[in-house]
């Protein structure tokens, strides 16, 4: 999933501070999303086609329903490199469902059938708790949308709960980047909009709850969406979360984000992928060590609060 690092430094005015300190926002609950990830961890491991992945997808389903304007759902079979046939829910819940003007937020549900990462020979074919990959995205999101319903915002929300991303080959031996979320290249192929009613833009959350998590600026983002880029990471910069946001270059990732920028929004990739401790992923990446001790409220307070200011900081149509 990722190749390319660069570590090349970006403009500085990339990232510099805005003058408006968004004291009107409203505050980001890291406590609430690390119990978002718990009851997510509550389901088992969420892989496609097994109860924990039925029973989670109704739990998201249900409190999305509670909150959003609307709530649509894709359900599909998609088959995976393995041949396996796999289920997929693809959620979709929209806030502000009148604006003109709509962003688009997203992260997968689904956790990884395997810990093909884990130093421990024996646990590797053994699913993964998800907790960061998988679970801290979704979370993020389900806080979002507290503080998104009923609200009067400047632009429509749009928050995709993808399926099916981690399904993936990674023996690293040729490109096998179509093997890997699935549930977005579906979205894309049945892209629910029109022309006229496109996202302007679209953000990637993926393993954004890691202890310490820093984020780079991933090459794909760069490249289809610089201006996305470059528009988060100096809000994140004027909120004071600008050590979170690395002004520099990483790598070029295979995320969901991809096929969002292949359908024709430009969308960028919140992820942890330049690790301080790894250089890469994060240690607990495909390993039964991904789970609720290894979260960070400090990371998940970085990347939800820097998107509330975001939000409420556009200025719409």
């Amino acid at each position: 999933m990722l190749s390319c690092q660069s570590g090349a430094k970006v403009a500085e005015s990339a990232a510099a501070p805005l003058a408006n300190p968004y004291e009107n926002v409203p505050v980001f609950d890291a406590d609430s999303a690390f119990g978002y990830i718990a009851a997510q961890l509550d389901f088992g491991p969420r892989v496609p086609g097994t109860e924990g992945h039925r029973r989670c997808g109704e739990y998201i389903i249900a409190s999305m329903s509670a909150l959003a304007d609307t709530v649509v759902t894709q359900k599909a079979e998609v088959t995976a490199y393995t041949g396996d046939k796999l289920p997929i829910t693809n959620i979709i819940a929209r806030f502000n469902r009148g604006a003109k003007e709509r962003v688009l937020i997203l992260a997968h549900w689904d956790t990884r059938p395997w810990a093909d990462a884990d130093g421990n020979k024996a646990n590797r074919n053994r699913p993964i708790p998800g907790a960061n990959d998988g679970g801290s995205g979704v979370a993020v999101m389900m806080e979002l949308a507290r503080h998104l319903q009923g609200e009067a915002l400047p632009v429509g929300v749009d928050l995709l709960f993808v399926d099916a991303e981690d399904y993936g080959d990674s023996d690293g031996f040729g490109d096998t980047s179509a093997t890997w979320c699935l549930g977005t290249q579906y979205f894309a192929e049945q892209l629910p909009y029109t022309p006229e009613t496109m996202p302007k833009y679209g953000i990637c959350l993926d393993m954004v709850g890691g202890a310490g998590a820093v984020f780079h600026r991933d090459y794909v983002s760069h490249r289809a969406a610089g201006g996305v880029l470059d528009r988060v990471w100096s809000v994140a910069a004027a909120g004071g979360y600008g050590d979170r946001f690395v002004n520099e270059l990483g790598g070029s990732i295979v995320d969901d984000h991809l096929y969002i920028n292949r359908a024709g929004i430009p969308c960028i990739d919140i992820v942890e992928h330049q690790s301080r401790a790894t250089g890469g992923f994060p240690a607990t990446w495909h390993t039964l060590n991904d789970n609720l001790e290894n979260i960070d409220r400090a990371s998940l307070k970085a990347v939800g609060q820097t998107l509330l200011n975001l939000l409420y900081s556009e200025r719409g149509e």
